[in-house]
């Protein structure tokens, strides 16, 4: 297996474990990847032929102290050691590895930060133009990717994303299913009429939402997706968030909440609230599918939308 891959395998363990940064088992993951990059930075380098700028990350050395020397009073000249500088940290490093993502959830206990007024984004400049040709590049890529093998052999074709492009609020979603597969749009299945009627509920229509998922291809049997497949699919779902800029994001289910923010606290612990993604409000909530098999759920969600939509000056029974 390639080093790269086993190396950011381990970072994914140490933090689902909830392993400090400063254990020694962070200490000794950090001298391997050290001398994994070590050994990219004098290699040549690794391109992707699909997308070799949109998957690199620069290399940037860790700053180093420059040596120094003291004169004694007899004219003797004494090198002095180098100040010992601070350790990166081992996500820091492993960011310079160049794999296609650096998947690196927070520990378990970990709620992301949540939305304060100070972090808001102030008004996107694009001109609707400019978000289409956005969307339309990034669909594109996406027709075209092979990253997931897996994926790519066993999809029908590509699910990219639906609706507004200066949307407000943009649903995200886990991955697309049998009928999103073979339609090749976001929530069209059960689930998918489960979401057009807490849409309808909530007083909005398709129309006013962008919809999408943290994957665009279907995986076999309708598994979760992998890390790794969440990864090789990040370019595009940041592609699809920078378009079209919305004020609100709602995370369905705990993948999409979890791949967004980076975090593995339990979904129903991150309800009712808004968290804070680059200055967007991110409302996470129960997955549509989980309230065809849990009813007694939906008490919940619409709890969650009744708060959503108020905060948006809808006020909703």
């Amino acid at each position: 297996m390639n080093p790269q891959r086993i190396l950011r395998q381990k970072l994914e363990d140490l933090q689902r474990a909830g392993v400090t940064h400063e254990s020694s088992e962070w200490t000794t993951l950090l001298d391997e990847i050290s001398e994994v990059v070590t050994s990219a930075q004098t290699a040549t380098p690794m391109t992707d032929p699909r997308s070799a700028e949109s998957s690199r990350v620069a290399v940037t050395p860790h700053p180093k102290a420059t040596s120094a020397a003291t004169t004694s009073p007899d004219g003797a000249t004494t090198p002095t050691a180098d100040p010992p500088s601070e350790k990166p940290h081992p996500a820091a490093i492993a960011s310079t590895v160049p794999v296609a993502r650096q998947f690196l959830p927070s520990s378990s206990g970990s709620l992301p930060g949540e939305f304060s007024a100070d972090t808001a984004r102030s008004c996107s400049s694009l001109s609707r133009d400019e978000r289409v040709a956005g969307l339309t590049k990034a669909a594109e890529q996406v027709a075209a990717c092979v990253r997931c093998q897996e994926l790519a052999e066993t999809r029908t074709q590509t699910v990219f994303g639906v609706g507004n492009p200066e949307a407000d609020i943009m649903y995200i979603g886990e991955a697309p299913g049998a009928d999103e597969d073979r339609l090749g749009e976001p929530f069209v299945g059960r689930a998918g009429q489960k979401l057009d009627d807490i849409i309808k509920a909530c007083k909005l229509t398709r129309e006013e939402i962008y919809i999408c998922n943290i994957l665009r291809c279907r995986p076999p049997g309708n598994r979760n997706p992998t890390p790794d497949e969440a990864a090789n699919c990040r370019e595009y779902l940041d592609a699809q968030i920078e378009a079209v800029d919305p004020k609100y994001i709602v995370c369905w289910g705990s993948v999409a909440a979890h791949s967004l923010l980076g975090t593995k606290v339990a979904i129903g612990k991150m309800r009712g609230r808004f968290f804070d993604y680059k200055g967007i409000k991110v409302l996470c909530t129960y997955h549509p599918s989980y309230l065809l098999r849990s009813p007694g759920v939906r008490k919940d969600v619409w709890a969650d939308m009744k708060m959503f939509r108020a905060d948006m000056g809808v006020l909703l029974g």
